[in-house]
C-alpha cells in the first residue's frame, strides 16, 4: 500500500501546501504497533517456547540463558517503504534486562541476542533451559501507528517524561535548538494539521513497537557509550546528537514501566539493510519515581 501517497492526499484536501508535506513527511516514520488484541491474523507472540533451528542451542551469555521478549513472522508484518525487514523468515529477541541494564556500558550486547531464522529453515520448538526465560504466550497482532522525532512532538503539559524543548526561553536555548524552531515555525506553519492527521491515519497504543523513533535522552546517551571509541569525547554536541540519533532504528521497543526494566533493540539503518544482526545494540532502562 502507498501510505505516503494516501497521508499526502489527505494533507492536500485538507489545504495544506505540497511543499509542506514534503517537508513534513521527510521526518513521518511509519512504525508496526504489536498488541495482543484486535481481529487480525498472529504475527508473531511474546511468552511461549521459540522454534529455532534444529541444533541451535538456547541463546545464553556464557552460563546465564536469555529469556525470550519476543518473536515475529517478517512475511506476516505490514510493509513500510524505507524499513529494510526482511520480507520473509523470523525475528527473535532474547535479553537477560537485569543483567543488561547493570552491564550494559561494560560489555555491550552480551546479555541480549536477535536470532533471524530464514524460511525454509529446519526448525524445532526449544525447551527453556530455565523457566523463568519464558513466559505465558500472547499472540500479537500488528497495526501501523505515526511517529515523529522527539522535538515534532506535541507538548503534553501534564507529562514529567523528557521533553525535547522543556521549558527553555528563547535565550537559553542553545543555537542549533534556536534553529529547530526557526524551521518548525518558517518550514511547518501546518505542524499541527499535520501531526493530527498522521495520527489519525495511523494510530496505535501498542505496548511493543517495531521501527519509528527513540530519540529520548537515556537511549541516546546509552547507544553513545556503548558506540563510542575509548578515549572520544562525550556528549556530542546538539547537532552531532541529531544526526547520529537518525541513524539508528528501533528493531523491538518496549514500552515504558515505572519501577521495571524495558528494553530497545536498536540497529543502524545501513546494518538492518544489509542484515548485520550482529550490530544491533540494546538500550534497557529502569524507571523509578
Amino acid at each position: 500500500m502507498d501510505h505516503r501517497g494516501e497521508f499526502r492526499r489527505a494533507a492536500l484536501e485538507s489545504g495544506v501546501p505540497d511543499a509542506e508535506i514534503d517537508r513534513f513527511s521527510r521526518h513521518l516514520r511509519l512504525a508496526i504497533g504489536l498488541c495482543g488484541r484486535g481481529d487480525g491474523s498472529p504475527v508473531g507472540h511474546i511468552g511461549g517456547a521459540p522454534r529455532l533451528p534444529v541444533g541451535m542451542k538456547w541463546p545464553s551469555a556464557g552460563d546465564v540463558p536469555l529469556p525470550l521478549l519476543l518473536s515475529v513472522d517478517c512475511g506476516a508484518l505490514p510493509r513500510i517503504e524505507g524499513f529494510d525487514l526482511p520480507a520473509n523468515g523470523t525475528l527473535l529477541f532474547f535479553v537477560h534486562k537485569e543483567r543488561d541494564f547493570l552491564e550494559s556500558r561494560a560489555d555491550p550486547g552480551r546479555y541480549a541476542r536477535v536470532v533471524y531464522v530464514p524460511d525454509g529453515t529446519e526448525t524445532e520448538v526449544v525447551r527453556p533451559p530455565d523457566p523463568a526465560c519464558v513466559g505465558e504466550r500472547i499472540d500479537l497482532c500488528a497495526e501501523l501507528r505515526a511517529e515523529l522525532p522527539l522535538w515534532l512532538e506535541e507538548r503534553d503539559e501534564d507529562e514529567d517524561w523528557h521533553e525535547f524543548w522543556e521549558d527553555l526561553e528563547w535565550d537559553d536555548m542553545s543555537p542549533f535548538q534556536q534553529r529547530l524552531a526557526r524551521y518548525v515555525e518558517r518550514e511547518l506553519p501546518h505542524l499541527d494539521e499535520l501531526r493530527s492527521l498522521a495520527y489519525d491515519l495511523w494510530s496505535s497504543s501498542a505496548y511493543l513497537v517495531i521501527g519509528g523513533y527513540a530519540d529520548d535522552d537515556t537511549t541516546f546517551d546509552d547507544l553513545m557509550a556503548k558506540t563510542l571509541a575509548k578515549g572520544e569525547s562525550f556528549p556530542y554536541p546538539d547537532e552531532d546528537a541529531f544526526r547520529l540519533v537518525s541513524e539508528w532504528i528501533p528493531l523491538a521497543n518496549e514500552g515504558r514501566i515505572y519501577e521495571e526494566y524495558y528494553t530497545k533493540f536498536m540497529i543502524r539503518h545501513d546494518d538492518l539493510a544489509a542484515a548485520r544482526w550482529d550490530k544491533a545494540l540494546t538500550v534497557t532502562i529502569f524507571d523509578a519515581p
